[in-house]
């Protein structure tokens, strides 16, 4: 089966909007619009349920997009200290995750945020103040800082430059993370591979 039919019942990026009956690649629907409630499959009984709930669903979307530009306004522009050991060139020991990321503005804005909205196309692998985009809703995204740093006062000394504390004392422009326009594709990628590496049994779901 090269493709099935699923009902969106929120907007996705570069495939519809609400509503809207579109094609995508087994793998794509099963772990990723499926179990996270973005679409139905567009069987005649989802079909019929969804126009008999269309309404109840338009506005349910409608009252978490208002509440997510409020949480946007919160913590647009905030800066959210993480600690983490670097070499003196300001390389991580390893690197920060859409995990990390989450759990870090969670603490800070005492507010849910999950690894599923944070964009990024790589882990963040240096210190510095890192711009990230979080996706709070499909209608609304929001940039933060996270401030990586090797200490507390460096993180401080960081926040109060705007720029990365190097070991000579010099301070340097922070990298910027190119953050990806839509996850649904890498997660389409991720799935497709999955699938081909799996043994080929239809799943159930």
């Amino acid at each position: 089966m090269s493709s099935i039919q699923v009902i969106l019942l929120e907007r996705v990026e570069k495939l519809g909007k609400i509503g809207e009956v579109v094609n995508v690649k087994p793998g794509f629907a099963r772990n990723f619009l499926l179990p996270q409630k973005k679409a139905l499959r567009a069987s005649k009984a989802n079909v019929a349920y969804f126009e008999a709930q269309k309404k109840a669903i338009e506005a349910d979307s409608l009252k978490k997009q208002k509440e997510a530009e409020k949480l946007a306004k919160k913590i647009e522009g905030s800066k959210s200290p993480l600690i983490r050991q670097a070499s003196e060139s300001g390389q991580l020991f390893g690197s920060v995750n859409s995990r990390d990321i989450a759990a870090v503005v969670s603490e800070v804005s005492k507010e849910a945020i999950t690894k599923n909205m944070v964009r990024l196309n790589d882990n963040i692998k240096t210190i510095g103040l890192i711009p990230v985009e979080l996706t709070l809703h499909p209608e609304v995204k929001v940039e933060v800082i996270i401030n990586i740093a090797r200490s507390v006062e460096e993180a401080k000394i960081q926040a109060e430059t705007g720029r990365a504390l190097i070991a000579d004392a010099s301070y340097e422009e922070a990298p910027v993370v190119v953050v990806a326009e839509d996850v649904a594709e890498d997660v389409e990628e991720e799935a497709q591979s999955s699938e081909e590496d799996a043994p080929a049994s239809e799943d159930a779901a």
